[in-house]
C-alpha cells in the first residue's frame, strides 16, 4: 500500500463543520433551558431559600457537574433565573392619562395576584439586603414594573394634560405603591374599585391648579 494512502487512513476523522457543533449546541441549549425552568418552578414553590442544585439537577434530570459547568456557584444558578422574572406590559394609548394607568394598573392588580414572579419577589427582596447582585435583579425587575407608567406620564405631560413639574418617580410610586402594600404586607384584596381609586388620586393630585382669583378688596364705608 502507497505510503500516502497509509498516512492519509492514520489521520483521524474531523466532523464535518457545522453538524456536530449544532447537535452539541441543541443539547446545551435543552439542557439549561430544563435547569432554569426548574429553578423557576423552586423558586415559586420555596423562595430563593429553598433552592439547591441538588434538587435541581433530581428535577430536572442533569448531572450537577453539568449544572456547574454553565453556573459555577449555586448563586449565579439562582440570579440568571431570577434576571428572568417580571412581566413588562406594553404601553397603551386610551387617549388619556386616566385610561392609561386604570388599563396599566388593572393589569399589574391581576399579574400579582397570578404570576409566578409575584411569590418569589418577597424572598428576592430579603436576599437583595445582602446580595449586591440579587439587588441589582430586584431593580430590574422594580424598573421594569415601572417603565410603562412613565412612558404614559412622560406623554401626558408633553399633551399638557398634567403638569410638567410633576415628578415621574413620585407618580409612579403613588400608583403601583399602594398595589404593592396589598399584595405583600396588608394582604387585603385588589379589587377594581381599589385600583380605579387609586389611579383618580394620583390623576388628580397630578393635574394642573388653575390659581384662584384675588379677592376683591371691600371698600370700608366712611363713618359720617
Amino acid at each position: 500500500m502507497p505510503r500516502k494512502e497509509i498516512e492519509k487512513r492514520r489521520e483521524p476523522q474531523r466532523p464535518r463543520p457545522g453538524r456536530t457543533n449544532s447537535a452539541l449546541d441543541d443539547r446545551v441549549r435543552r439542557s439549561k433551558s430544563s435547569v432554569l425552568k426548574v429553578t423557576a418552578e423552586l423558586l415559586t414553590e420555596t423562595g430563593l431559600g429553598g433552592v439547591s442544585v441538588d434538587e435541581v439537577a433530581r428535577r430536572s434530570g442533569v448531572a450537577k457537574t453539568t449544572i456547574y459547568r454553565h453556573w459555577p456557584t449555586r448563586s449565579d444558578l439562582l440570579i440568571e433565573a431570577c434576571s428572568q422574572l417580571g412581566t413588562e406590559q406594553e404601553v397603551p394609548d386610551t387617549g388619556s392619562l386616566e385610561g392609561d394607568t386604570c388599563v396599566l394598573l388593572t393589569n399589574l392588580a391581576e399579574l400579582l395576584l397570578t404570576a409566578r414572579w409575584a411569590s418569589v419577589v418577597p424572598s428576592v427582596i430579603d436576599a437583595a439586603e445582602r446580595d449586591a447582585d440579587v439587588a441589582a435583579i430586584h431593580g430590574r425587575i422594580q424598573r421594569g414594573h415601572a417603565r410603562p407608567f412613565q412612558e404614559v406620564i412622560a406623554r401626558a405631560k408633553r399633551n399638557g394634560e398634567i403638569s410638567p413639574s410633576v415628578d415621574s418617580a413620585t407618580m409612579v410610586a403613588a400608583l403601583i405603591g399602594p398595589l404593592f402594600y396589598r399584595r405583600w404586607f396588608s394582604r387585603e384584596s385588589l379589587e377594581t374599585s381599589f385600583v380605579k381609586d387609586v389611579v383618580n388620586r394620583a390623576v388628580k393630585f397630578a393635574k394642573p391648579r388653575t390659581s384662584p382669583r384675588p379677592r376683591s378688596k371691600r371698600r370700608r364705608r366712611k363713618s359720617i
